[in-house]
């Protein structure tokens, strides 16, 4: 049985999701996403300097990685210039494809939620499929939804934090609070350990852009992160085991043909 993972019009193979900057080179950039075999990569608008095309480049080299690519309105701190941002992206990158980000804070990068559902309601009715770059409330949640988005995108910690999932409580309420919706962790994840706990939990994907681009082997981290979201993914579907206080024998004692007696003890 097929376990692809539909978000919009497209289907994916591989639930790990990288961005492309902060990485020592543009060529260990794509030897990294090419050996993770990332589902999507999630491009900045700044990167590809807007209408003039001044990227170009680097705009090929993300082209010939054959997968799916995600624009962002990083570094938007209002909802006019995240609206605006989206626009443009849309035609230099030609998809209806968006990753949301209206920040609200400058030391933790934590998304203004007021913002971040004004600009979705806009986008969404422009035409766009919205990825809000959100907060694991459950009401601002329910309002993207209204306003037409059809994917989540919690943070885990804040952006390049790498602190990874910094309340697994109010992660696994909004896990079980939408259980159809596609959820994705956005950012703070530092280790593969961290994204395959975020798996365990019932999320579809992670996206990440820091751990990898900044670890003294991009390269290997990349993949790490890749066998971490496969594994965390299998022992989902697999029902994990629930923790127990007491210790289980995994060999009973009944049934055995020699007992505690059975010597003269």
């Amino acid at each position: 049985m097929s376990d692809a993972l539909k978000l919009y019009d497209a289907e994916l193979s591989s639930r790990l999701m990288l961005g492309t900057s902060l990485y020592p080179s543009p060529a260990i950039m794509a030897d990294a996403i090419l050996k993770s075999k990332a589902g999507v990569v999630t491009v900045s608008l700044r990167r590809e300097a807007g209408n003039s095309r001044a990227g170009q480049s680097f705009w090929s080299l993300v082209k010939g990685l054959n997968t799916h690519v995600l624009p962002n309105t990083a570094g938007c701190h209002s909802v006019k210039e995240a609206v605006t941002t989206a626009q443009m992206a849309r035609d230099v990158f030609e998809t209806n494809w968006i990753k949301l980000e209206v920040i609200g804070n400058q030391d933790t990068l934590q998304p203004d939620v007021f913002g971040l559902c004004e600009a979705a309601e806009i986008l969404c009715r422009d035409g766009f499929d919205v990825f809000p770059y959100t907060t694991e409330d459950l009401s601002v949640a329910e309002k993207l939804l209204r306003c037409g988005c059809k994917i989540l995108m919690p943070w885990g910690a804040p952006i390049g934090s790498g602190r990874g999932l910094n309340n697994t409580f109010g992660l696994r309420s909004m896990r079980a609070h939408f259980p159809d919706v596609p959820l994705i962790i956005d950012a703070g994840l530092g280790v593969p350990s961290h994204a395959a706990a975020a798996m365990e939990m019932g999320y579809d994907a992670v996206l990440l852009n820091t751990a990898v681009a900044k670890a003294g082997d991009p390269v290997a981290m990349a993949q790490g992160f890749a066998l971490a979201v496969e594994a965390g993914r299998l022992s989902y579907l697999a029902d994990a085991m629930e923790p127990r206080d007491m210790a289980f024998p995994s060999t009973p004692v009944i049934g055995q043909p020699f007992g505690k007696d059975s010597f003269g003890a």
